[in-house]
């Protein structure tokens, strides 16, 4: 039998139960556009949670007082051993070879006030690489200075929210406003950023760091961010981080993260997450299978005598296979296309509704689902088309 002929036979064979053939494709076409769907907003998720962490530059190592790996939290009352990030630390660290940009931080919430109003917000004490470090920019005015850290002046930058909460439409370059119990002059406003993660950076204040730690009546640094040129590995610089602060303190009481360890660590969660919301969708492409098992295995009985007069006319038995196998295809094939219609149609009327839940189909993902609902067809068929192929001739035209 000719390869025309097969598939000739086969479509008509389709046509001729056309509400069993649907409901058969239609259960792959659930499970196909259920799959596209679940994987959609898992990818799109994916791609907004990463975005949201790079939007401030990839190549940042943060460095903060303390270990990971520890017994416990220190008792309340009983004062800890470890020795606290200073100013001169930050200092050090950024004579490193590598270090493009660092940048102590110390933060807390405070009431800010200015021309009358009043509003709390969360308060930075940097220094003048913040800018180059989380790759900010300055909308009016400037940033803070680059002077000496224990001899800076009471400055101030403010987020774009904040400044229209305290001055509205008028100028605040100039302005005097008052941090918690200190005074400081307004030297600048940030262009907007929006939120990350939840936090709004367009409500906030930007101090010299040496004045936040006098602010919050604090010893030590939370955090000293550095940033490195992209043709440096991260690991090198690093190192270079951990050798001169144990030199400098005596033993490791900090921890030391890269930007891309933090990335490769999400991405892996993320990608789990991903995986698991498509299994859902893979659950009801497994019923789809068995239902083209159950309608190929009726097919087969019902055609019991078709298929003994195919063999007395001299089909082979590898011809046999061959069509209702093309059958099972044909059926998962279509099914899945409908599936990709239904599923990426779902996904954009989703997005649609709801347009802060990220959705993203990935081109891979449409070739991968269509290959799995023909992997399926052609699994689901196997069993079925043996039992006709295997069928004798005298049989099959008996039971006809």
């Amino acid at each position: 039998m000719r390869f025309s002929d097969g598939i000739r036979l086969a479509s008509s064979a389709i046509t001729a139960y056309r509400l069993r053939s649907f409901l058969t494709l239609l259960g792959i076409a659930v499970g196909i556009s259920a799959v596209i769907l679940l994987t959609s907003i898992g990818e799109g998720i994916h791609r907004f949670v990463l975005a949201e962490f790079t939007q401030f530059g990839t190549n940042i190592i943060g460095i903060a007082p303390g270990k990971v790996k520890t017994a416990g939290p220190a008792p309340t009352g009983i004062p800890t051993s470890v020795r606290p990030l200073t100013l001169e630390d930050a200092r050090s660290l950024a004579r490193l070879p590598g270090v493009a940009a660092m940048s102590p931080i110390v933060w807390g919430n405070s009431e800010v006030g200015g021309n009358g109003r009043l509003r709390r917000t969360t308060v930075y004490g940097v220094n003048a690489d913040m800018l180059k470090v989380f790759s900010i920019k300055v909308g009016s005015g400037q940033f803070l200075p680059d002077e000496d850290a224990d001899k800076a002046r009471a400055f101030v930058v403010l987020g774009p929210k904040l400044k229209n909460e305290l001055f509205g439409a008028a100028n605040a370059l100039g302005a005097r406003v008052r941090i918690g119990s200190m005074q400081f002059r307004v030297i600048g406003v940030l262009e907007n950023k929006g939120q990350v993660l939840g936090i709004d950076m367009d409500d906030t204040a930007y101090i010299p760091a040496a004045r936040a730690l006098e602010l919050y009546n604090r010893d030590g640094l939370m955090e000293i961010h550095l940033t490195y040129a992209q043709d440096v590995p991260a690991f090198k610089v690093a190192d270079a981080a951990k050798a001169m602060l144990k030199a400098r303190h005596g033993r490791e009481d900090f921890t030391i993260t890269t930007q891309e360890d933090m990335l490769r660590t999400l991405g892996r969660i993320l990608d789990i997450l991903t995986m698991a919301v498509g299994a859902l969708g893979g659950i009801s492409l497994l019923v789809g299978g068995v239902g083209i098992v159950t309608i190929m295995t009726i097919a087969v009985a019902e055609r019991t005598g078709e298929i003994g007069l195919m063999v007395a006319l001299g089909a082979t038995r590898k011809t046999i296979l061959g069509i209702f196998l093309g059958e099972a295809v044909a059926l998962s094939a279509v099914g899945g296309l409908l599936g990709l219609i239904l599923g990426f149609g779902l996904a954009q009327l989703i997005h649609f509704f709801l347009p802060a839940l990220p959705v993203h189909t990935p081109i891979s993902f449409v070739f991968l689902a269509e290959a799995v609902a023909v992997g399926i067809g052609l699994a689901a068929g196997v069993l079925p088309a043996r039992r006709a192929a295997g069928l004798d001739a005298v049989y099959a035209l008996r039971a006809e």
